[in-house]
């Protein structure tokens, strides 16, 4: 994720931060410069429009900017900030429960929609458009029920429990997952929502659909057959060599969606690297290194090789550093050639998007405000 600096001394105040670390100054997420701004209680101007706080600034405590103007508030969107506007369902005002995990939910919302935007993928909101994307945050330990978590028709349903780690560790051990993060579900699931639009769907359709049937296999196969020989009979004994993760082996959606989240791991992480000056240097480390790995600013006109090479190093030296610590590898995967191939059609799919988008000079303040109309 890009390094926010503060608007006023320039020190690293973070993600999450309403006030910068350094020097105290009120700050807040302006998308469309994927930067802070000062985030006074009047607002601030920026391009010619008032931008204001969140109106979940004070709870469940965002640190986005959000447009002042509202033309029209018939889904009743008014003062919240782009992410937060895309939860279409949350737990009831008499479910304490439910709304104690809230808070800790929306920051992995609000980064998902960061990178997404940053990428250049489009973000149509279920208020604007039938089947655009829509959140559903929901406890089943809340109300007993279970909440299946998943994508329909451009609505991705999250299962708030999964903020308690020893709930999300339990499940994580029981299905044999070498990790598991509410973030990575957000990633999954809407790699569900991104196959459906730009890949069976899309103005690329007809180009990419054929293509992703070849490498990822036949979506119209049965998925409720896929699920139940699935958790009956469990991934083939050799699925490390073709695909990403066992839960990859159950169905073509899920080896896309699967793939679709490791590439935003992938991508949001070097950016990172780079951003922290991160670099790895050959003739400083104490083993074989083919040359200096630097991060790349942009990727996008870049093979996946390169991307997935400069990861191959980048990820081993975040493992070693969380093993020093005694936590699990960072990065707990290996990438298999099958699986190159997977990732170069998801990063052909997203880069092509993104430039397809620019070139039709799609207004970013168009796809990042309610008032946008």
């Amino acid at each position: 994720m890009h390094a926010l600096t503060c608007p006023i001394c320039n020190a690293l105040s973070g993600f999450l931060n309403q006030q910068c670390p350094n020097c105290g100054t009120t700050v807040g997420i302006h998308l469309p410069s994927r930067s802070l701004v000062v985030a006074s209680e009047e607002g601030v101007d920026i391009g010619g429009e008032r931008w204001v706080r969140c109106s979940n600034w004070e709870h469940p405590g965002c640190n986005w900017m959000t447009l002042a103007e509202v033309d029209d508030d018939s889904a009743g969107l008014r003062g919240r900030c782009f992410p937060d506007s895309l939860v279409r369902k949350r737990p009831d005002n008499e479910d304490t429960i439910g709304l104690e995990k809230l808070p800790s939910t929306l920051p992995d919302l609000r980064m998902l929609i960061y990178q997404l935007v940053d990428l250049g993928l489009p973000v149509e909101p279920f208020w604007r458009s039938e089947g655009g994307l829509a959140f559903d945050l929901l406890s089943s330990m809340s109300t007993g029920k279970p909440v299946m978590i998943g994508h329909a028709n451009g609505v991705i349903t999250i299962d708030l429990a999964e903020t308690m780690d020893a709930y999300r560790e339990r499940l994580r051990v029981q299905l044999g997952e070498p990790y598991r993060t509410m973030l990575g579900h957000f990633r999954h699931e809407v790699g569900h929502y991104y196959e459906h639009i730009l890949v069976e769907t899309g103005s690329g359709a007809d180009e990419y659909l054929d293509k992703c049937r070849k490498i990822f296999g036949d979506e119209r196969a049965s998925y409720s057959d896929a699920l139940d020989r699935h958790y009956k009979s469990g991934p083939p004994a050799d699925w490390h060599a073709s695909y990403i993760s066992e839960y990859a082996t159950m169905h073509p959606w899920e080896d896309f969606a699967e793939c679709f989240a490791h590439y935003l791991h992938i991508t949001g992480t070097i950016d990172t690297a780079r951003e922290s000056g991160v670099m790895l240097e050959s003739d400083q480390v104490r083993f074989a290194m083919d040359r200096d790995i630097v991060p790349l600013e942009s990727y996008a006109d870049q093979p996946i090789e390169r991307l997935l090479y400069d990861w191959k190093w980048l990820s081993t030296m975040f493992n070693r550093v969380n093993t020093s610590m005694g936590r699990r590898p960072l990065y707990p995967f290996e990438i298999a050639q099958p699986v190159v191939r997977k990732l170069g059609f998801v990063h052909r799919v997203i880069r092509e998007t993104a430039k397809r988008r620019a070139g039709e000079g799609d207004p970013l303040v168009d796809a990042v405000s309610p008032s946008a109309s």
